[in-house]
Formats: C-alpha cells, sequence, structure tokens
C-alpha cells in the first residue's frame, strides 16, 4: 500500500537513499499492511535543502494565491473522505465512522487557515514624534519542522501544515511509524492542489533520529510538536540550543466533574462520547471523573449501562463504535495499569481483561472502577486508554481544588445546569481548555492547548497563525 509514496522531497515520490523500509501493522487483524519507506540521515539533509528553497518561493507568494491553494486541499480532502479514513481505520484502528468525521475536522483546518492567510494584520503606531512613523508588520518565521502522532494522524498534521503554509512557511512533516499512510495520502493532496515543489516534505522512518537531526539543523526555525511531555521536554532542550521557536501539544490528564444540579442523562452521554473516542487514546480524554456525592451512584450506573453498549470489533466493521489499542506496547501498558489499580484498592465495575472472541487484534474491554483514591497511579499517569475512575466530592471548592491537583493542565469536561457554577467553574480551571456540557473540544476556529506541563502555544483559531510568524517593528523617518 506503501509503494506509491515513500519520502516526499522536493515535490517528489522518492525511495529512501538506501531503499530501506518497515513495517507497518493492522492493530485489529496483526496482519502487516505494507511495508513503508524509512528514511536515512542522506533524506533528512535533501528534505531540509528542499525546505529552505521552497521558503523562498513561498515567502513570495501572494497571500491570496496561498489561500486558494489551501482551500483546494480542504475540497480535496472532503472529496477524498472515504480513502484518507480507511487509512486511518487501517493504521490506527479507529472505527471507519470517527475517522471519516476526523477528515472533516481537519478538511476545516485547513479552510479556515486558507482564510487566516487574508487576515494576517499589521499595524500603524501613532508615532511620538511628528515626522517618524511607527509600523509592525508580520514575516514567516521560517522552515518548520512538524512532528505529528499516530493517535489523530491527519487532524495533527492538519493543524502543523494548514498553518505553516498559511503564513508563507514551509515545513517537514513527520509522521509517526504507525500511521505513515494517513500523512503520505495528506501530502500527495497537497503536491495534487498546486503546492509548490519543497513547500511541503515528508519524512518517514525514526521518529527520534529524523527530529534530531531536524531540530540540528540551522535551517529549521520553529517546531510544533504533538506528543508526550516526557519527548517533548527532551525536544525542547534540544531546541534551546538553536533558539528556535517551540509549539507544543503534550500530555493530558483530564478532570470530568458532574454537579448535582446537572442533567445526568445528557452528562452520562457527554462522558461516553468524549471519554471512548479514539478508544480514550486521545490527549484530551477525560481521565479523573468527579461525581458530586448525591448523584454518583445514578450517573455511575448509567454510564455503566451506556458502556456496556458499546460493540468493540474492526473499526472497517459499521456497527463497532470500540476499535482496538493502536498498538501492543500500549496494550501491555494499559493492563499493567489496571492490575495496579485493582491492587491498590479499586473496585472493577465492568471490563478489566481482553474481550472474549478475539484471536487477533490489540483489543481491550473498557473498563470502569470505583472506590479509586487522589493517590492512586491512575490518577497521576496518563491512561491513554479505555479506563474511568469514579471518585465522588461533597463541595465545589473541594472538586476544584481536586481537580487542578496535577501537574497537567490541558483539558477539562464541566456538567452543569447553574450558569453561576458554569461561569467560576471554567474560570478556575488550571486547563488550557474547558468544556461546559458538550464533549467537543478542539474545533478549527478556537485556540486549542495546554499550560502546566501540558505545554505551551495554541494550535486553532486566530492565534495560532502568529506562532508561524516574526514580528518586525520600523521606526520610519520622513526626511532621509
Amino acid at each position: 500500500m506503501y509503494e506509491k509514496f515513500g519520502q516526499f522531497i522536493d515535490g517528489k515520490w522518492q525511495q529512501s537513499a538506501d531503499k530501506g523500509t518497515y513495517e507497518v501493522i493492522n492493530p485489529a487483524t496483526e496482519e502487516v499492511i505494507g511495508k513503508a519507506s524509512k528514511a536515512t540521515p542522506k533524506d533528512v539533509d535533501e528534505a531540509l535543502k528542499s525546505a529552505e528553497k521552497g521558503l523562498i518561493v513561498w515567502k513570495k507568494t501572494a497571500p491570496w494565491q496561498r489561500s486558494y491553494i489551501l482551500r483546494k486541499i480542504a475540497d480535496k480532502m472532503r472529496e477524498k473522505q472515504d480513502v484518507l479514513a480507511k487509512w486511518m481505520t487501517l493504521e490506527v484502528g479507529k472505527p471507519f465512522a470517527e475517522a471519516k468525521g476526523e477528515v472533516g475536522g481537519a478538511a476545516d483546518i485547513f479552510e479556515w487557515n486558507a482564510e487566516e492567510t487574508k487576515r494576517i494584520y499589521g499595524q500603524t503606531v501613532e508615532s511620538r514624534f511628528p515626522d517618524t512613523r511607527v509600523h509592525v508588520y508580520y514575516q514567516p518565521v521560517g522552515v518548520v519542522a512538524a512532528l505529528s502522532p499516530w493517535n489523530f494522524p491527519l487532524v495533527l498534521s492538519s493543524r502543523k501544515i494548514s498553518t505553516a503554509l498559511a503564513a508563507g512557511c514551509s515545513v517537514i512533516i513527520k509522521p509517526d511509524v504507525i500511521t505513515p499512510g494517513t500523512v503520505m495520502e495528506l501530502v500527495d493532496i497537497c503536491r495534487e492542489c498546486g503546492v509548490p515543489p519543497g513547500v511541503v516534505n515528508l519524512l518517514s522512518g525514526d521518529p527520534p533520529s529524523i527530529a534530531s537531526q531536524l531540530i540540528a539543523s540551522d535551517i529549521v526555525k520553529k517546531i510544533s510538536i504533538t506528543g508526550s511531555s516526557r519527548v517533548g521536554k527532551l525536544i525542547l532542550k534540544q531546541a534551546a540550543d538553536k533558539v528556535q521557536r517551540v509549539t507544543m501539544e503534550l500530555s493530558g490528564h483530564s478532570p470530568f466533574i458532574v454537579f448535582d444540579d446537572a442533567d445526568i442523562k445528557k452528562a452520562a452521554d457527554m462522558a461516553v462520547a468524549s471519554k471512548f473516542r479514539n478508544n480514550g487514546q486521545v490527549c484530551i480524554s477525560p481521565n479523573r471523573f468527579y461525581i458530586q456525592e448525591s448523584k454518583k451512584d445514578e450517573f455511575v450506573n448509567l454510564f455503566v449501562e451506556k458502556t456496556k453498549k458499546l460493540k468493540i470489533g474492526n473499526g472497517m466493521d459499521p456497527d463497532v463504535q470500540l476499535g482496538p489499542i493502536t498498538t501492543k506496547k500500549r496494550l501491555n501498558e494499559i493492563e499493567d495499569l489496571v492490575e495496579t489499580t485493582k491492587k491498590e484498592g479499586a473496585k472493577v465495575l465492568l471490563g478489566g481483561k481482553r474481550p472474549s472472541g478475539f484471536n487477533k487484534g490489540y483489543f481491550y474491554e473498557p473498563t470502569i472502577f470505583d472506590d479509586v483514591k487522589d493517590n492512586f497511579t491512575i490518577m497521576k499517569i496518563e491512561p491513554f486508554g479505555p479506563l474511568v475512575p469514579m471518585l465522588s466530592f461533597k463541595s465545589f471548592d473541594e472538586v476544584v481544588e481536586r481537580a487542578n491537583n496535577h501537574e497537567l493542565g490541558l483539558a477539562s469536561y464541566i456538567c452543569t445546569n447553574s450558569m453561576e457554577r458554569a461561569h467560576k467553574a471554567s474560570e478556575l480551571m488550571e486547563t488550557g481548555t474547558v468544556a461546559v456540557n458538550t464533549p467537543v473540544v478542539a474545533i478549527a476556529e478556537a485556540p486549542f492547548g495546554g499550560i502546566k506541563q501540558a505545554g505551551y502555544g495554541r494550535e486553532g483559531g486566530s492565534m495560532a497563525i502568529k506562532d508561524y510568524l516574526n514580528v518586525k517593528y520600523t521606526h520610519l523617518g520622513l526626511k532621509g
């Protein structure tokens, strides 16, 4: 399946310098989907030179022309929705309907940035001197290294590529080895829609070595990474040597708070939708459930009942809502965390094991725990899977304090029918994003990102493009 692609450098698909490849596994069947190209250091050098040349062309391309190409890419993505969705289902394991939804969201991001391209506004500041003028304007930061993970390969790559292109930057995208095909298809759409050679480049292969070589280069002026906090810190240390600009969206451990005045049925629906999207392998997945005491039993019983109805299986089956865990390593880590949680004293209300009837595939049952305490391991480390710890709370101040008692601050969820509680809680949450009475967090038109050790910088909304631009101020004397 990967033969028509490879490394994308200077507007062309090509094999790696040594023709090396690696196997990509379908997590639902454990079968090899195909062999993807594996980049060498020579390929990385070629991609850097290509991006450097592409930058010269692209930063001089008129904003309206850049906008036209980005909009064309968005339209082509929608046209090829089924093709892109199939790649994701095969590589990630997510249900096909969910993958199609991701394509729609990714196309929206390209469309949004097509419009932002035409709205890079400068500023004229009133000068204190009668014979001078003060002008502020923006210029592309330069070549961007975009490091994208596997869990949302299309949306996360689209955020990075489209924002870089909107700002007038060239970009080198490095997809994860788990999901190269999805991103290759996207890059081929960019080629098809008229992005000039060298403006978008793709390197497929070993993430640490490719990333290190990109960051070590004087050509790269900005890095955008979505990944774990551990990896983000390593990249940040390396980027410091070159004083490269970095946008980081890292790990999350989101609290989900249900107040006693909430619509419990709606809250349960919201919890199921947000928790089991991509089988919990989501940085903004709710991982700590705090339910007000008087409503805890009602909420937990309803949540268990709704979770039982979710069908597990191959994402290509239209009736499936829960696909496999994406990698065997991740499956093993989830199993270990379940055992640890049980040993620490939690009670399993549902799941806690691999489902019966599957001879192949990295499947795991959605697992709900009760009798969980704040100091349990599962309350500290990101589960990144379908694991749900249930806790109770007494008062508003108590739950806010407990929810904020974490080093990660990416997202939080609040369920309440009180406008006062909604406003106060959302203002007090130490997270970059808050969802009140909705499971939807990441949308193209809003700034997305975290605080504390969940990262910094924003993707989406009108703020994102500023991270790809240098600010220049000119003090202009009218007389020479």
